[in-house]
């Protein structure tokens, strides 16, 4: 038999008392896909069936029934060692911080190794990787390049790749090449890696590039820039889960696909257990993690480039 971790019990208690798989997600904070994978997971290791699912309903097995308090009285065990842990080792919270976008469930992955603050300073990303280079932060959630890492005395380990998308005004249009992609950046510096990712997705692909001002990259005034526009423009990271108002439509960008990146970033020398720990929680099972395909484009000092 695998050994079981506690993340999928969790996961099991949560759907067990929701008895509805995308409840329960919203209330981990995962995908639903993920979490129906990792309940089978469960399933399969431990050698039974605990839930009955269908399209319409969720229900309890005999078996699932029968070990739903065992489960519960385990994690509550669990809970309180590490309790106990973190008060015996006197350890202060590990500062994380983040641009824009956080794994959805960061606090279930790494309440069991540390204790993560979650910095409440969003900034852009280069500067939380010189905060985290001068010590001022643990670990930071941001798009990084491959010669910063090295600059800064960094590591870096992949969290998760946005493919990006374009916005049209045409009706109709599903796809579109990137060459015939606008790419709009700003010069505030609060941009400053987009603005370097647009350069360099102009300059292997041959899109165009369009300088704005102010919030011109996203909300309204992107919207109206859209409309405007005679090509599709590249969505930013920062819009990627923003609804379109009805006049536009979402298109998919072709030869290539563009990929974004996120990282996880701490400083070469610190070898301390729980960073460690915290890393190792944080990395996606390779399954979960949607890398781009043989189609997709990456710039060349993206760390994570195969």
């Amino acid at each position: 038999m695998a050994p079981v971790e506690l993340r999928q019990l969790r996961y099991f208690v949560a759907v067990a008392e929701e008895l509805h798989y995308g409840r329960a997600a919203a209330r981990l904070r995962i995908a639903g896909p993920s979490l129906s994978q990792q309940i089978k997971a469960l399933e399969r290791d431990l050698g039974v069936r605990l839930l009955n699912r269908d399209r319409r309903s969720v229900s309890l097995t005999a078996a699932g029934s029968s070990l739903l308090p065992d489960v519960r009285l385990l994690l509550s065990r669990a809970d309180a060692l590490q309790q106990r842990a973190r008060r015996l080792s006197g350890s202060k919270p590990l500062r994380l911080a983040y641009v824009h976008w956080l794994p959805s469930d960061l606090d279930i992955r790494t309440a069991e190794v540390a204790q993560v603050h979650v910095d409440p300073w969003v900034a852009p990303s280069h500067t939380q990787t010189a905060r985290v280079a001068d010590g001022s932060l643990d670990l930071a959630v941001c798009r990084v390049r491959a010669g910063d890492l090295e600059r800064l005395g960094l590591r870096a380990a992949l969290l998760g790749v946005d493919r990006l998308y374009a916005v049209s005004s045409r009706p109709g249009t599903r796809e579109v090449a990137a060459e015939d992609t606008l790419l709009l950046v700003d010069e505030d510096t609060t941009w400053r890696s987009w603005n370097t990712y647009a350069e360099q997705v102009a300059g292997a692909t041959g899109a165009r590039v369009a300088r704005g001002s102010g919030s011109s990259l996203t909300g309204p005034a992107f919207f109206e820039h859209v409309r405007r526009s005679h090509r599709p423009v590249v969505n930013v990271p920062k819009n990627q889960n923003v609804p379109l108002p009805p006049d536009l439509v979402r298109v998919a960008v072709v030869r290539p696909e563009l990929c974004w990146t996120w990282s996880l970033v701490w400083r070469r020398d610190d070898d301390r257990a729980e960073v460690r720990a915290v890393v190792d929680a944080l990395r996606p099972d390779p399954e979960e993690l949607r890398v781009c395909g043989p189609a997709a484009w990456l710039p060349d000092d993206d760390p994570h480039t195969r």
